[in-house]
């Protein structure tokens, strides 16, 4: 069964906050799986204060990506633009090793798959689109994060380089818009 997820754009004067990941040394959205019993709303709601210590009020759906090849059972992550409400930045040091605001303009290179697109969306003020990102999965069928993890660690490699060489590479074409959405203008 794939995996849901949810990722938040905490948007704030211009600029959109993003997390460096400790598992692979990349940038990506706040973000992470959903519980069973939770909406949607709920875990984007939880997963930003988990991770960086903030509440948040969800403005609106930006929309669903979709890798097919994610953990070999595939993942979907439904993606929402969010302000600030409460809290401090405060980062979760077991899953996150720095936060900070970027401006369009400042993102970094290093993002975990989907997710440059998942910002530029964000700052757009598109609303509902979807996109497919299918990249190459060379493991076997059965994996799991921990074993991938292991594969890591025993790589040789670092956690970005890993990362960049072999889970977040797109197949030629595979980075692909579904359902254009809309933009909202406020």
């Amino acid at each position: 069964m794939p995996i849901l997820g949810v990722s938040i754009a905490i948007l704030q004067n211009g600029k959109v906050l993003l997390t460096k990941r400790r598992d692979f040394e990349v940038w990506c959205l706040p973000g992470g799986e959903v519980n069973p019993g939770e909406t949607l709303a709920e875990a984007a709601v939880r997963e930003a204060h988990e991770e960086v210590g903030l509440e948040v009020h969800l403005e609106r759906l930006v929309g669903i990506h979709t890798r097919p090849q994610w953990l070999t059972c595939g993942g979907h992550v439904v993606v929402f633009a969010a302000r600030i409400s409460g809290g401090e930045l405060v980062i979760q040091p077991q899953e996150v090793m720095e936060a900070r605001f970027f401006t369009r303009d400042e993102l970094p290179n290093e993002m975990l798959l989907g997710h440059y697109q998942q910002v530029m969306d964000a700052f757009d003020g598109v609303c509902g689109a979807v996109w497919t990102h299918e990249s190459e999965w060379d493991f076997h069928s059965g994996l799991n994060r921990q074993e991938l993890y292991q594969l890591r660690d025993q790589s040789g490699l670092s956690p970005a380089e890993f990362y960049q060489q072999r889970v977040g590479k797109l197949l030629p074409g595979g980075h692909r818009l579904e359902v254009a959405g809309k933009v909202d203008v406020y």
